[in-house]
C-alpha cells in the first residue's frame, strides 16, 4: 500500500488530450520522511510512520525535534502512521533498503516518499477533517423535509415530534436531532488519481475530497 501526507490546495479543472474537462482536487505533497517503522514482533503491529509538511522549528517541542532529527528530517508539523504501507522499489531516499524476493525495497528510517508512489488511474482513499458547518438544524444536517408554509403554520423548519408520550416518556439515544455538523474525520474511498506532477509535488485527484482549503490530507492506495 502506497501512502503520503499533503495539503489540499483547492479544486480546479484540467483538460485531457481529447478536450474532456475533468474536475480535480489539487493536493500538494512535498517529500515525506520515514521517521519510524513499527514491527509486529516489537510493537504489536506493522506500520510506517511518515513526517510531512515543513514548519518552523520554534513550533515543535524538543522531543519532537529530536525524533525528527534521528530520521534526518527537518521540522515537520505532522507525523502519521500508516499500517501495511510500503515504499516503491528504489526507495528514493537516504536509506538503502534490502531487495525482497518480489523486487520491492524494504523501507528504512530516513527514506523519502514522493508523489511518484502513485500513478494515474490508481484508486486511493483520502482522509481529512471535514469542513465545519457549525450548529445546524435537521433540514441541513439530516436532509429532513420542511413543514407547510401557508395557513399560519408555525412548523416550517422545526424537527417535529421525536419521542413517545407517557411511556417511555423520553428521547431514545441516536435520534436525528439538531447539532454540530462537520468538523469530523472523514475517509473517502474510491477516489481516482487523475494526474501526477512530480516536478511540483502535486497529486490531482478526480472530483472532490474531504477537508477545507489548506487542510492536511492523508492519501493511501485503496485496497
Amino acid at each position: 500500500m502506497s501512502a503520503i501526507v499533503g495539503i489540499k490546495l483547492g479544486m480546479t479543472r484540467v483538460f485531457d488530450e481529447d478536450g474532456t474537462a475533468t474536475p480535480v482536487t489539487v493536493i500538494e505533497a512535498a517529500p515525506n520522511k520515514v521517521t519510524a517503522i513499527r514491527r509486529a514482533d516489537r510493537d504489536g503491529y506493522d506500520a510506517l510512520q511518515l513526517a510531512a509538511i515543513p514548519t518552523e522549528e520554534r513550533k515543535l517541542t524538543k522531543a519532537e525535534l529530536g525524533h525528527l532529527k534521528r530520521a534526518g528530517a527537518g521540522p515537520m508539523r505532522t507525523v502519521v502512521e500508516f499500517r501495511d504501507a510500503e515504499l516503491p522499489a528504489g526507495g528514493g531516499g537516504e536509506g538503502e533498503g534490502d531487495e525482497g524476493g518480489d523486487g520491492s525495497a524494504e523501507p528504512k528510517v530516513g527514506d523519502e516518499v514522493t508523489v511518484t508512489s502513485f500513478e494515474p488511474g490508481d484508486k486511493v482513499k483520502v482522509s481529512a477533517v471535514s469542513i465545519g458547518k457549525g450548529f445546524q438544524g435537521t433540514i441541513k444536517r439530516h436532509n429532513f423535509g420542511r413543514g407547510p408554509v401557508t395557513h399560519g403554520s408555525h412548523n416550517v423548519r422545526a424537527p417535529g415530534s421525536a419521542g413517545a408520550s407517557a411511556d417511555p416518556a423520553r428521547i431514545f439515544p441516536g435520534q436525528k436531532m439538531p447539532g454540530q455538523m462537520g468538523a469530523k474525520r472523514v475517509t473517502q474511498e474510491g477516489a481516482t488519481v487523475h494526474r501526477v506532477d512530480a516536478e511540483r509535488n502535486l497529486l490531482l485527484i478526480k472530483g472532490s475530497v474531504p477537508g477545507h482549503r489548506n487542510a492536511t490530507v492523508e492519501v493511501r492506495s485503496d485496497g
